[in-house]
């Protein structure tokens, strides 16, 4: 070790003291103080071998054997004396590293050449040297910014697309104007711009229209004949000529147009052709019964009396039929008054289906007559007669037997929802909600509209009868509750608060004393149906996303439960006393749109979903 190190002298190791009578203050090369020489040519030529060997090898890198710069030139007991620093000689291994040097380093352990110092930085060019950029303002070169008002641009943009030339508005004011574009153009009309450029007479003579001759009085018809002020312009006919094959494609292409044309009124025409189609093998059973008749041969009494209690309702748990046959979302459904033994079904199909409930479960009717996808039906109070809506923007009455269509009524809107007047001596008159935000009242009988309520400022959704059918309740896509008395055009009650959201879906409590709106920031508000419609705020039902759906909404014969459809398929049942979930049921795969509760069951449910499915739950 004391070899290895022996060569690696350094200036911070501290210096052997000097021999006594030593006058030189000077650091010696091998680290302690020399006596001076006494011959002057033993001094020369030590410095000149010296000045040689630091040329040669300024980091000593070719000494060998650990000996030191100082050893290498003593001759006897002769020492030079050097001004320049003690260093420690470079390894042979790590030459390349001695030069690297940390930012706390006060020392500099080995010593550079002047070419080494001198020699040009290597890397890459700093972008931002301001010196090395004079002149560049930006990274790229230089940005110079030019104001123009927008006539003159619009004046140099017009003289280039015209003359195919413009005047470079980069340059500055009081030098040269060079062109950009066309440099013979602009000579030629003197550098001017299109502004200033007039033509001459000659030219605007050259270029005036001119018209054709009169012609001769006395020639009547051909080549020659008069025309007088009537005289075509001349070029007026110089047009291309049409060649004889895309003429061939376009009579071609016009009558394939003509053709799907009519194709498509006659598809028309033909779907908006009332029928019927019976799906069963008789009409009538052995005594001459239609499917209308209530059936009695079932464990449960369909036809209750008047003052009968509701049975006690409880949640359904599985599906035990499911009704297939739509071929499109179905989009509401409704279950014959009373007995609920038939099911009415509208699809987006365009057609309208009747549902056998308690038998077989088949499809017993399907009305057509509809050319586009079917909103909404309502019955009347004996179930006779039904009112389908669509958005062929027709609304049809329909004989549930027979399958006839009785009337049809258009009024040149798209209907949202339809209602029968519930009022026993009032069933030839129904309400529709239309898309142009008003609500028509059309007599069946006069065949013509016979009041209409025009105040909200959306599209009309839902029609809801309430206070013994004396009142009736509105809701629209303007975010606004309206109660309205019946026949007449004027709001008795207008609810609307900033925090209030669309309610497309309304349902009476069986109770008659409250009713429910399904609002789209997924909660069920409940107001009060005696005429004051104030909201009831202890009840409020939540935990269900319908948000951008009109899930119907629905309660159990008893009034117990309420429930409600959602946008994932599911079903979801609250207590109506706590407004607590009491049951979540996986039902469709798709939004359960509508749903309805057998009136005389304890616990079956009817529900309905854009999969184009009907199930029976129980």
């Amino acid at each position: 070790m004391a070899t290895l190190l022996s060569g690696y002298e350094s200036s911070d190791d501290e210096a052997p003291p000097s021999p006594v009578g030593s006058t030189s203050t000077l650091p010696p090369l091998g680290g302690s103080f020399a006596q001076p020489s006494t011959a002057a040519d033993d001094e020369e030529e030590d410095d000149d071998k010296l000045e040689e060997q630091a040329r040669k090898d300024a980091f000593g890198l070719t000494s060998t054997n650990g000996q030191s710069a100082s050893e290498s030139v003593k001759r006897g007991d002769k020492l030079a004396v050097m001004a320049a620093p003690e260093v420690l000689k470079e390894d042979p291994n790590g030459a390349g590293l001695a030069i690297i040097t940390r930012p706390t380093d006060k020392v500099m352990n080995v010593n550079l050449t002047y070419d080494d110092m001198t020699r040009p930085v290597a890397g890459p060019v700093d972008p931002f040297n301001q010196r090395k950029n004079k002149g560049m303002n930006t990274l790229s070169g230089h940005v110079e910014e030019q104001a123009m008002d927008d006539y003159s641009f619009l004046m140099a943009q017009r003289t280039f697309d015209v003359h195919g030339y413009a005047l470079n508005p980069s340059i500055q004011s009081g030098e040269s104007q060079p062109i950009v574009g066309s440099l013979n153009q602009a000579h030629q009309n003197g550098y001017a711009s299109i502004e200033t450029i007039r033509p001459s007479r000659s030219e605007r003579k050259e270029t005036k229209r001119k018209r054709g001759g009169k012609g001769d009085l006395g020639v009547v018809d051909g080549e020659g004949a008069y025309m007088g002020p009537w005289a075509e312009w001349q070029g007026e006919k110089d047009v291309d000529p049409v060649v004889e094959e895309e003429a061939e494609d376009w009579r071609e292409e016009k009558r394939r147009r003509e053709e799907a044309a009519e194709a498509a009124k006659e598809k028309m025409k033909i779907a908006r052709e009332e029928k019927s189609i019976f799906h069963g093998k008789e009409l009538t059973d052995y005594a001459g019964r239609t499917y209308m008749h209530i059936p009695t041969d079932t464990d449960v009494k369909l036809n209750p009396s008047d003052g009968a209690s509701p049975p006690n309702a409880y949640l359904p748990e599985k599906c035990i039929h499911t009704w297939t046959g739509h071929n499109k979302a179905v989009s509401a459904i409704r279950l014959f008054p009373r007995s609920g033994h038939l099911l009415l079904s509208a699809s987006m199909d365009t057609k309208v289906k009747l549902w056998d409930v308690y038998h077989e479960g088949n499809c017993l009717r399907t009305f057509l007559g509809h050319s586009q996808a079917v909103k909404d039906v309502n019955f009347n109070n004996k179930g006779t007669k039904f009112l389908s809506a669509s958005y062929d923007r027709t609304i049809k009455l329909w004989d549930t037997e027979t399958g006839k269509c009785i009337q049809a009524f258009s009024n040149g809107k798209v209907p949202n929802v339809v209602k029968f007047n519930p009022d026993g001596d009032k069933q030839h008159i129904f309400l529709a909600g239309m898309q142009d935000k008003k609500i028509i009242q059309y007599d069946l009988r006069a065949h013509e509209i016979v009041q209409t309520y025009d105040q909200h400022l959306g599209p009309v959704n839902t029609i809801t009868f309430m206070d013994e059918n004396r009142r009736f309740v509105t809701t629209s896509d303007d975010k606004t509750i309206r109660g309205w008395d019946y026949d007449i055009p004027v709001v008795i009650k207008y609810i609307a608060e900033p925090y209030m959201h669309s309610m497309p879906a309304v349902t009476l409590h069986p109770s008659n004393r409250y009713f429910a709106c399904q609002s789209l920031d997924n909660q069920i508000l409940v107001y009060s149906a005696d005429g004051s419609f104030r909201q009831n705020k202890k009840k409020r039902f939540a935990g269900h996303t319908v948000a951008g759906y009109a899930c119907a909404i629905g309660f159990s014969p008893d009034g117990k439960y309420i429930s409600s459809g959602t946008g994932s398929g599911d079903m979801v049942f609250w207590d109506w006393k706590s407004g607590k979930i009491v049951k979540r049921l996986r039902a469709h795969k798709e939004v359960v749109i509508d749903h309805a509760w057998l009136p005389n069951e304890h616990s079956k449910l009817v529900t309905a979903s854009w999969d184009g499915l009907i199930k029976l739950w129980t």
